[in-house]
């Protein structure tokens, strides 16, 4: 355990890059998520169509290929990135891709009375979508998004190929260098665990803060008379 605590700073330096990798690609997949998931609901088969083939792409191919190809191959085609940016645009993009389809599958999944009641009130696609249907499906889609940004936490682990020193890269050069494996990755599975269960804390917070009835209940509704809206029971 002497060796953990001799590369402590150099852990920790791992650890911050792993951190920031992970907080950039969650804001990434986020922003990914909602504009390629709301283009799959489009009317306009110019927004749907890229969006999913955008999706089905990053979906249907390796995370490591695509890493490679963002780092090593654009190059050769002029376009080239910094280690940490082809990470984060890989990792935001693939996660995204995921996430895209909870958003849209959080969406379709309202029930119709929803949208026939905002077309009685005359109010625009846009309209609905903003005021009405996002506001109840962004609860729903808390859960699913706590795991795809855990498994975004465990996939930075990779980034390690691009030359990146993240935690991953740093055990495996300590334990190259001191031949100590099982406490070294003992740590750094520890580590990694401490982030997941944050990260999953965080979204149980959110859950319960955008929850449309913070008991965690159905919230009942009656009639207002001679209103427009229902109030709580």
């Amino acid at each position: 355990m002497s060796v953990v605590i001799e590369y402590a700073p150099l852990l920790g330096r791992g650890l911050l890059t792993t951190l920031l990798i992970t907080m950039l690609g969650i804001a990434l997949t986020l922003v990914v998520a909602f504009a390629a998931g709301l283009a799959r609901l489009s009317r306009f088969w110019l927004l749907r169509a890229p969006a999913y083939v955008f999706i089905e792409v990053f979906r249907g191919t390796s995370m490591i290929v695509q890493l490679f190809w963002f780092f090593y191959a654009l190059p050769f085609l002029g376009i080239e990135f910094t280690p940490i940016a082809a990470a984060v645009l890989v990792l935001g993009l693939n996660e995204g891709a995921y996430a895209a389809e909870v958003v849209r599958g959080a969406i379709v999944t309202r029930p119709t009375g929803q949208t026939e009641a905002c077309i009685a009130l005359g109010l625009s696609p846009a309209q609905r979508m903003r005021r009405v249907l996002l506001p109840q499906a962004i609860p729903a889609m808390l859960p699913p998004f706590g795991n795809v940004f855990v498994d975004l936490l465990k996939a930075t682990s990779l980034v390690s190929l691009v030359t990146i020193v993240d935690l991953t890269f740093t055990a495996q050069s300590i334990r190259n260098e001191t031949g100590e494996t099982t406490a070294i990755f003992t740590v750094i599975l520890v580590m990694y665990f401490i982030l997941a269960m944050a990260l999953s804390l965080l979204t149980r917070w959110l859950e319960g803060r955008f929850a449309i009835d913070r008991s965690g209940r159905p919230a009942l509704t009656k009639p207002v008379i001679g209103g427009q809206g229902a109030i709580p029971a």
